[in-house]
């Protein structure tokens, strides 16, 4: 199977690969990052491969922004760990629980991407977990809206606030997507970036040479700490929902392993 980097990007041009979780409007090349912000964004344990400056911050491991705040904090980042196919989280969550998440689409995106957000929030509120997502009308706690026209990622968005409320934008960029994409590929999509939206980040964070191909790259823990969840493989967990990469048009629906992150932290 064809797989895209990073996560949800299509084969647009033989020789471009898309970056999907960007948060901001545009990014440059990692020409324009100084040795400081590496070492910063290093010592939170990201990825320093190909980041990239944006309005207000970074995106870093392809899709997640990280603000000029963000990187001058010195609070530890957590990770909650699945054997050694990893579900990390981020420190901050989505706190006073049981709670309602809202969940807007702007009117300038397609109707047609309406099904696949119903379907997203489905896919959460069958789990019995102590946050449920509700679709409104506008003014959701999550709203998601158009990217910029010149925008070279599918999606994009953060992660939850200090506060404990969860990251309030998600952009998608209609150009790749399309007006009528496939439902549940595009609502794998928007269930990967509401992911993010409560605290996820991605299931191969240690080693995504078995997702998006290429040699084993593995971090290590630098300032992240570990929780591993009891009962869980040892193993890869190819289907993963919080992947960096998938194949053009896959869904992939919550496995088994999903479940047990989602549960233990919500």
């Amino acid at each position: 199977m064809k797989l895209t980097r990073l996560l949800f990007a299509s084969a647009v041009m033989a020789s471009f690969a898309l970056v999907s979780c960007q948060k901001e409007e545009e990014a440059t090349s990692q020409d324009a990052v100084n040795q400081k912000t590496i070492e910063q964004i290093s010592q939170l344990g990201f990825n320093t491969n190909n980041v990239q400056r944006a309005e207000g911050g970074y995106i870093v491991e392809g899709d997640i922004f990280l603000s000029d705040s963000e990187l001058s904090s010195t609070a530890k980042v957590n990770a909650l760990r699945v054997g050694e196919a990893e579900q990390y989280r981020t420190t901050n969550l989505v706190q006073g629980l049981p709670r309602v998440i809202t969940v807007s689409m702007s009117t300038s995106l397609p109707s047609s991407y309406l099904p696949a957000l119903d379907e997203a929030i489905a896919r959460y509120n069958a789990e019995g977990l102590q946050i449920t997502f509700q679709r409104v009308a506008s003014g959701g706690a999550i709203d998601i809206v158009a990217a910029p026209k010149s925008a070279q990622y599918l999606a994009s968005a953060g992660f939850p606030t200090s506060a404990g409320d969860p990251h309030n934008q998600i952009k998608v960029a209609t150009r790749y997507i399309g007006t009528a994409p496939n439902q549940a590929w595009f609502a794998t999509i928007l269930a990967h970036e509401m992911g993010h939206c409560i605290g996820f980040r991605h299931t191969d964070y240690m080693d995504r040479s078995y997702s998006c191909g290429g040699s084993y790259s593995n971090e290590g823990a630098s300032t992240v700490g570990a929780i591993l969840i009891p009962g869980t493989p040892s193993t890869q967990d190819p289907n993963s929902w919080m992947l960096a990469c998938i194949g053009s048009g896959q869904s992939r629906p919550f496995n088994a392993n999903d479940k047990t992150a989602l549960n233990y932290l919500y």
